[in-house]
């Protein structure tokens, strides 16, 4: 086996910490090409369908991709931003603003990062980055609130065997999960406080959290049980009443049983119900995407207006808010705990004496060249 070749090292650098947020990933361009690449590596993962892998390939190359490519580029395009894509937008702005949360609490050694699970930028290309900035110790930070063995432990699967292949690795720390973390939900109770002061209350709220198969609760991931925490605990800090919110799943995708109850037929079956207004928070989702933008705020919305809803109203995910801001930083610093993340003036000089001997060998092989 051939180990990654190891960078330049030079005595008295100072090593740092690093945080590296990892999301699920996106398309690079909302075309049917970028999509079925995108497609492709996702639903390549055996994390994420676990099915016999030949069985599963055949499926996948020769019914999925060439049918369904085409279809989620067009939702993809009807989210698409001038900035590109809403995930990488919003999870790019939440590693810059954690950084600064970071270093206004004294973190000034510390590097933030984002990641993508698939597609860019990846997370050798950026592990291999913190390696280069002489990162010795670092922190997986994973987008999801909720651990799932179909994406935490997908993100852990692409760290362990990226590092099974560098002979000088980092400390390591990774999260597992933060559904119930007091910081994470303050902030869910923030966001819709704020929501209902601008636009009034609906007569119940929905949590919709995407959807995994019922046999991997069955098999004993403890996700169903993680979302269901998080919405009793928000609807505490609300004062909801049992009545007043409900929890729904979305995303279901084949023909298996995935857990329930579903969001859509839900909303349906709520406004046959009577119940004119809703109000829907996706809580698993801590920046919007695909699936709270357009099957949530679009066709969660059409399904429950068809139905005879009169309001729909869909609450942003946390994205940049401040108060999940200085959450995030909280969760975060407290798996920094024990680690220098601060420079002393000694290593403030040596940091700088490293840029300089960095600039003068950027020229003398300028000059080479």
């Amino acid at each position: 086996m051939s180990f990654r070749k190891e960078p330049p090292f030079i005595h008295g650098t100072v090593a740092r910490s690093a945080v590296v947020l990892v999301n699920l990933g996106t398309p690079d361009e909302p075309t049917r090409g970028a999509v079925r690449r995108y497609l492709k590596e996702f639903l390549s993962d055996p994390r994420v369908v676990e099915i016999p892998r030949l069985v599963w390939w055949l499926i996948l190359n020769l019914i999925i991709l060439p049918f369904r490519s085409g279809k989620s580029a067009k939702k993809y395009e009807s989210i698409w931003t001038r900035e590109g894509s809403p995930l990488k937008v919003h999870t790019q702005k939440q590693a810059t603003l954690l950084r600064g949360a970071l270093g206004e609490r004294g973190h000034d050694a510390l590097r933030v990062v984002m990641a993508m699970r698939y597609g860019s930028p990846s997370l050798p290309e950026v592990l291999d980055k913190l390696k280069a900035e002489h990162c010795e110790r670092v922190v997986i930070l994973p987008a999801y609130p909720q651990y799932s063995g179909t994406t935490t432990a997908s993100i852990y699967d692409a760290v362990f065997a990226h590092y099974a292949k560098v002979r000088n690795m980092p400390e390591l720390r990774m999260v597992k999960h933060y559904h119930d973390h007091d910081s994470y939900i303050d902030a869910l109770h923030d966001s819709v406080l704020a929501f209902w002061e601008t636009n009034g209350r609906g007569q119940k709220l929905l949590m919709s959290f995407h959807g995994v198969p019922k046999r991997t609760l069955l098999l004993g991931d403890p996700y169903h049980c993680e979302c269901y925490k998080t919405a009793r605990l928000l609807a505490a800090k609300l004062r909801l009443k049992p009545d007043q919110y409900v929890v729904t799943f979305q995303s279901r995708f084949g023909k298996a049983e995935w857990l329930q109850p579903y969001t859509a037929p839900t909303l349906q079956q709520l406004a046959r119900d009577g119940i004119e207004r809703i109000d829907v928070i996706c809580p698993g989702f801590t920046s919007d995407c695909l699936e709270t933008l357009e099957e949530i705020a679009m066709e969660a919305k059409h399904d429950f207006l068809a139905a005879g809803g009169k309001q729909f109203h869909y609450i942003a995910c946390l994205n940049e808010d401040p108060s999940w801001i200085a959450g995030f930083a909280e969760i975060a610093e407290q798996h920094l705990i024990g680690w220098p993340t601060m420079m002393t003036p000694a290593q403030r000089e040596a940091e700088k004496k490293d840029a300089e001997i960095g600039r003068e060998r950027a020229l003398a092989l300028g000059a080479e060249r």
